[in-house]
């Protein structure tokens, strides 16, 4: 199995339209297109798993820079996504310090 990494893709590009583009080089095993939260809208690129490596290395060279909707495809094989750190997100780090205005008071509101 191997993961590859499609950028550039139009906006309106869907997990058919993808599929179908990467098929006639092996068996597509998913497509994940890559959303964004806010917006609800293609962020511009996807992930696309192949059965077969070298199947994904034909798809690659027959791809990479090919028209798809007037965009020039970028294709090839994902890198590995960093480990997160357990770093914390917010005032204080999650580790015990208080953020925000500790210290003060807070009058109840009624």
């Amino acid at each position: 199995m191997k993961r590859l990494y499609v950028g550039n893709l139009v906006y309106g590009a869907n997990e058919e339209d993808i599929r179908n583009a990467f098929a006639p080089y092996g068996e597509v095993s998913s497509v994940h297109v890559v959303m964004d939260r806010e917006t609800g809208r293609s962020r511009g690129f996807a992930f696309v798993e192949m059965a077969d490596g070298a199947q994904a290395d034909q798809a690659i060279e027959a791809l990479n820079g090919c028209d798809f909707g007037g965009r020039d495809l970028v294709v090839n094989e994902a890198r590995p996504r960093p480990e997160r750190t357990g770093g914390g997100g917010g005032f204080g780090g999650g580790r015990g310090a208080a953020g925000g205005g500790a210290g003060r008071r807070r009058e109840p509101r009624w």
